[in-house]
């Protein structure tokens, strides 16, 4: 061993665990990129996923989160890596090596550690994330549309990423060696970030602050829209919730150098503080992205829960178990044959009840958009037939609900949910409504709203007024409504199915249309831009996917046909099918930012251990029991966990409870019933983080001979 080389290659040679932590972390982060970025991008996802929408903008939102926190994971990796190389780094260059020497030996290695992991991190991505779709396919549903393909387009992400991995080995590396003192170089593997005096305000400044960067980047695109009439670009509105990351640094900085507890108790756990204080900056970090991680998973996983413990309580509630309704141009079928075909199930009907129906014009206003270099902006155009609403006439009401309502003459009722709200998806005030074959128009006036979840809506009209304005209305503009209910016997989901499908075979394609397609509005778009985006030529020429009866169990269909019934035992028993791809999706994202967080906590609680192995052994020979040295431990490995998941799990449950809120200004029951479900779900993550806590303790313990 008389080289340079021989010399550093011996080191390498012994320093191997060191080579694989940071290999490690460096091949973790690039594969759970690889994985997400592969379903992320995956037609089968984004085919059901709608383009603009919450769910979308929540993975991609996540998305970045978890490119952030493998980022910053890595950057640690390395200067944890670097800063226990420093002292064969010094004494090579005390020994009269020069730097040239030193970073044409520690570059190349470093670069090849990047590729080689991230690459292996690359290649694997895809595979990990097939395996985990084909095990929810086996364990939780499958369906046709679970067929997962991807687009290998998605390597671009886990390719940048390698690139930012390699690109910053270099750079830490080179800095380094590149430092102006030896003695420097050679006393920094003993440094570390320590926190200063931190002062006790910033606890409650921290909390201050997160609340009101989650407040202001939640309401101010709201803001921008509704009161500035202008959808701000992403760059404009994401800044506003940096205060929330400063609050959350401040909280956990706190955490670390002053703890929560009464000041009079400092005396307890005295050296696990002093040591977590001084390796505090770093320790900080780390549980910030771990905060930031936990709190992506939950903000995921609590899409299953809110969605299903929502939908089950509204099927619940539906006053009818079956409904349907159908254009009168259509040849659907009629009573006997329902009744004929229940028998054949050994199903029993008890109660039917059916209603005409008409689509008429309704004034309105309109949103009139003006892109420009800062965005969209927006302005309210007010029409005399701006769109279309069903009307019933108000015997028909009595008929479906059996209510006993009296619509004065001149007045058209809206119906509202049963809680008596719009949900903001239509306006229940209208003062004109429009035949549109005849033209002819009459002025309305509000009357009391009436709730129904099944007619939600609608309108109702007095039956001398629904007679005169549907007069010489087309079969087009002509709608029937069928309610009916059914005692419990026989095989009732079999005759749902059966029913459901000779309504869909039924069908025409003239009624293969979006359930927000609306015949006023098409008029207008075709007259103003010569297309209409809901028409099934604009849907296929964009890429999206148009109502296919072929697909008549796809989420698309049962979610968007706008002639979809609603038959309570389908639409519980077909429910994890027809979401299929929205739950697991979410459910994906939730592991793989958790697993995230999980490694991230325990190759924190490893480096703390190795960091301090010395003053360990010093206690050892001071004479320090073994029980006293394991609570010290024990207590730092505690809080690199327990504060993260605290603070990730409480604010994204405080901030989830706020949008349910800030949506309608209201918490309904469903919500509130889906929010207590998501508890369910914080004990499962709970008593996960739990174990991997256990098994780093039991790590350090085994690092310090404990």
């Amino acid at each position: 061993m008389n080289s340079f080389t021989s010399v550093w290659a011996r080191l390498r040679s012994r320093g191997r665990s060191r080579y694989a932590l940071l290999a490690g972390c460096c091949f973790f982060s690039t594969l759970l990129i690889t994985a997400y970025a592969f379903m992320m991008r995956a037609p089968t996802i984004l085919e059901v996923l709608p383009e603009g929408g919450d769910s979308r903008k929540q993975m991609d939102m996540i998305f970045v989160l978890a490119v952030l926190g493998c980022g910053v994971f890595t950057a640690y990796a390395a200067g944890l890596f670097l800063r226990q190389r420093s002292r064969e780094t010094g004494v090579f260059l005390a020994l009269g090596a020069s730097r040239a020497q030193v970073q044409s030996l520690l570059l190349p290695e470093l670069c090849m550690l990047g590729l080689a992991s991230c690459g292996a991190g690359a290649v694997l991505g895809a595979p990990l994330a097939f395996g985990l779709w084909q095990l929810f396919r086996v364990f939780v549903v499958d369906s046709s549309e679970m067929l997962l393909r991807f687009d290998f387009k998605s390597l671009v992400w886990p390719l940048a990423f390698a690139l930012y991995t390699v690109l910053m080995l270099l750079w830490l590396g080179r800095r380094s060696v590149r430092k102006a003192s030896i003695m420097e170089v050679v006393r920094q593997s003993h440094t570390a970030e320590p926190v200063r005096a931190v002062p006790r305000r910033y606890g409650w400044q921290g909390i201050l602050l997160t609340v009101a960067g989650c407040l202001c980047g939640y309401l101010v695109p709201t803001i921008c829209v509704r009161w500035l009439h202008w959808y701000a670009p992403s760059f404009f509105t994401a800044p506003f919730y940096l205060p929330a990351l400063a609050g959350l640094y401040m909280m956990l900085l706190h955490t670390v150098a002053n703890g929560w507890g009464r000041k009079t108790l400092w005396h307890r756990d005295i050296l696990s503080v002093s040591m977590m204080r001084f390796e505090g900056r770093q320790t900080v970090r780390n549980m910030l992205v771990m905060t930031v991680l936990i709190g992506g998973a939950c903000f995921a996983g609590f899409y299953a829960p809110m969605l299903g413990t929502g939908s089950m309580m509204s099927y619940d509630a539906r006053p009818v178990d079956f409904a349907f309704h159908y254009r009168a141009d259509q040849d659907m079928p009629q009573k006997d044959e329902v009744l004929a075909l229940a028998g054949e199930y050994g199903v029993e009907v008890t109660r039917w009840a059916e209603a005409p129906m008409a689509r008429l014009g309704v004034d309105g206003e309109h949103q009139v958009e003006t892109e420009g270099p800062l965005g969209t902006t927006w302005e309210a155009v007010y029409s005399e037939l701006d769109s279309s609403a069903l009307f019933l006439p108000e015997s028909g009401w009595n008929a479906l609900t059996g209510e006993s309502v009296d619509i004065a003459p001149g007045q058209a009722a809206a119906v509202l949910d049963a809680s008596g709200s719009s949900q903001g998806r239509f306006d229940p005030s209208i003062g004109l409504v429009t035949n549109t074959a005849t033209g002819e128009s009459r002025p309305v006036s509000a009357a009391a709203p009436l709730r129904h979840d099944m007619l939600f809506g609608y309108f109702v009209l007095d039956d001398g007024d629904w007679a005169a304005m549907t007069a010489g209305l087309p079969g087009a503009w002509r709608e029937e409504m069928v309610f009916f209910d059914v005692a419990e016997s026989g095989d009732e989901y079999a005759f749902a199915k059966a029913l459901f499908n000779e309504i869909v075979d039924r069908s025409g394609p003239e009624v293969a249309l979006h359930s927000s397609w609306d015949p006023v509005v098409r008029q207008r778009c075709i007259e103003e831009e010569g297309s209409y985006f809901l028409d099934r030529e604009s849907l296929l020429a964009n890429g999206e996917t148009a109502i296919d009866y072929s697909l008549r169990d796809s989420s698309e269909f049962r979610l968007f046909w706008q002639y979809m019934p609603q038959f309570r035992v389908l639409d519980k028993v077909d429910f994890v099918r027809t979401l299929a791809v929205f739950l697991i999706l979410f459910i994906f994202i939730c592991i793989v930012c958790f697993a995230a967080a999980a490694v991230i906590g325990f190759v924190r609680s490893l480096t703390i251990a190795l960091e301090n192995r010395r003053v360990y052994e010093d206690l050892r020979h001071l004479g320090a029991s073994r029980g006293w040295m394991r609570r010290s431990a024990r207590s730092q490995v505690r809080r690199v966990f327990t504060v993260p998941a605290a603070a990730g799990i409480g604010l994204i449950y405080i901030f989830y409870g706020m949008i349910m809120f800030f949506n309608d200004g209201r918490l309904s029951a469903g919500e509130l019933a889906g929010l207590g479900s998501c508890l369910l779900l914080i004990a499962v993550v709970a008593a996960a983080l739990w174990g991997v806590y256990r098994l780093a303790v039991r790590g350090v313990f085994r690092v310090l001979e404990l």
